[in-house]
């Protein structure tokens, strides 16, 4: 249903604009008992996390069920 990412840091693109950096801590699942998150990790905030998250709908790469990389741990992950 949902991918959770929260902003972890800031990066300056090659345009020279600031970008929020984000991570995917989880998933919202549609279960028989309705909808149920999923947390995958704890982020890491420097300063510490304030608790809140995004809900964004899965991006295209994430409906595959291909094995896909994933960025922030430089190993491999499986969708759901």
């Amino acid at each position: 249903m949902y991918e959770i990412s929260v902003v972890v840091g800031k990066y300056t693109n090659k345009e020279g604009q600031e970008k929020s950096r984000y991570l995917k801590i989880g998933s919202v699942i549609d279960t028989k008992n309705g909808p149920m998150l999923k947390m995958d990790c704890t982020p890491n905030v420097e300063g510490g996390w304030n608790g809140w998250a995004y809900m964004n709908p899965p991006r295209e790469e994430d409906k595959s069920d291909k094995p896909r990389r994933n960025r922030e741990q430089n190993d491999f992950d499986t969708p759901f």
